[in-house]
C-alpha cells in the first residue's frame, strides 16, 4: 500500500516516464500486422494437417516436394481429390525442377487414398485457399495504411536493405516501434523493450547467465525469423557473426544475438536516415588480422606442420 501511494505521488508530480504508446494510425497498422501474423501461422497449421492426412494415406509427397503449398504439389493434391490414383499420372503433373524427380515422385505417390482422405483433404485445401485470400486482403490494407503514414514507406525501404529482413518483416518493425527513435534513448533500450536483452540475474556482486527478458513477442518472433535467413546469406556480416557466436555459445544463442544485431542496425538506420552498407563476411578477420594469423598458425603447428609466413610485396 505504501509503495502504491508513493508511485501515485510520483505520477502526480510528473516524475514517472510514460510507457511507449504510438498514435492511433500506427496502432491501426500494428493491429492489422499482428492479425496477418496470426493468419500466416494458421495457414502453416493447416499445411501441417494436410501433411498428416497424406501420411495417413501413405503418401510421402513432402519427402520429394519441399513446398507442399507450391504449384506442383497443389496440382497433385487436386488430382487426388478428383479420384486419380495412378502414381505415374500424378507425377506427370509436376513442373519445373520437380519433373527431374519423377521416379522418386512416383514412389512417394504410391499409397492407399480412401474417400475419407479425399473429404478431409478437400476441406483443408478450401481452408488454405480461404486463408490465402484473407492474407492478401490484409496485405492490401497494410499497404494502404503505410502509404497514409508519413515517413513509413521510406523507413520500410531502408530496413528492407538489411540482410534477412523481408518486406513484411520491415513493415512489422515500423508498425511496432515506429520511425522516430526519440522514445528509445539508445539501441540497448530498444533491445530490452523488444525482449532481446539478457535478464538480470546478479547475486553476491556476480552476474550469472540469465534468459532474455520479456518484451514485444510479435517483433521478437519476426526478428528471430529474419536472423535465421540472415545466417544463410552468403558474404554477409550477419552470417559471420552467427558462426562466430555459434562456435562458442551454441546455435540458439547465436540466433538471438543476430536478431538483436538486426534490431540495433534498424535503430541506427531509422535514427540517421541512411541505408544498410555491407561490410562483408571477412569483417572480423580484417579487423583482427594478427589474431587471425596467430590462430591459424597455431592450428597448423598443432597438426605437425612447420609454418613460415611471408607478407605480400604490397604489405612490405
Amino acid at each position: 500500500m505504501n509503495d502504491a501511494q508513493w508511485l501515485a505521488q510520483l505520477l502526480q508530480h510528473g516524475l514517472l516516464k510514460p510507457s511507449f504508446i504510438p498514435d492511433q494510425s500506427q496502432r491501426d497498422l500494428r493491429e492489422i500486422v499482428r492479425y496477418r501474423q496470426t493468419q500466416v501461422e494458421e495457414r502453416q497449421r493447416v499445411a501441417n494437417r494436410i501433411q498428416k492426412v497424406l501420411e495417413d494415406a501413405n503418401i510421402k509427397l513432402a519427402a520429394v516436394a519441399t513446398d507442399i503449398q507450391g504449384v506442383s504439389a497443389q496440382a497433385i493434391l487436386r488430382a487426388l481429390l478428383d479420384g486419380e490414383d495412378d502414381p505415374a499420372v500424378l507425377a506427370d503433373l509436376s513442373q519445373s525442377r520437380l519433373r527431374q524427380k519423377r521416379e522418386l515422385l512416383e514412389q512417394a505417390l504410391t499409397g492407399q487414398v480412401r474417400e475419407h482422405h479425399r473429404f478431409v483433404l478437400g476441406e483443408l485445401l478450401d481452408h488454405l485457399v480461404y486463408l490465402d485470400g484473407k492474407i492478401a486482403t490484409l496485405e492490401e490494407q497494410m499497404q494502404t495504411l503505410v502509404t497514409a503514414l508519413p515517413g513509413f514507406a521510406e523507413a520500410i525501404e531502408r530496413l528492407d536493405t538489411i540482410p534477412g529482413v523481408a518486406h513484411q518483416t520491415a513493415i512489422l518493425m515500423v508498425a511496432e516501434i515506429g520511425v522516430e527513435m526519440e522514445q528509445f534513448p539508445s539501441d540497448k533500450h530498444l533491445a530490452a523493450w523488444v525482449g532481446l536483452a539478457p535478464g538480470n540475474n546478479q547475486t553476491g556482486g556476480k552476474q550469472r547467465p540469465a534468459r532474455t527478458r520479456k518484451g514485444n513477442r510479435y517483433l521478437r518472433r519476426g526478428l528471430v525469423q529474419a536472423a535465421h535467413a540472415a545466417a544463410r546469406k552468403r558474404g554477409s556480416y550477419l552470417k559471420a557473426l552467427y558462426h562466430r557466436i555459434a562456435a562458442r555459445r551454441g546455435a540458439k544463442r547465436a540466433i538471438v544475438a543476430v536478431a538483436r544485431t538486426i534490431l540495433q542496425i534498424a535503430y541506427h538506420l531509422l535514427e540517421r536516415g541512411t541505408t544498410y552498407e555491407e561490410v562483408g563476411e571477412d569483417y572480423f578477420d580484417q579487423r583482427e588480422v594478427q589474431r587471425t594469423k596467430r590462430q591459424l598458425v597455431n592450428r597448423l603447428e598443432a597438426l605437425g606442420f612447420t609454418v613460415s609466413i611471408e607478407e605480400p610485396p604490397a604489405a612490405r
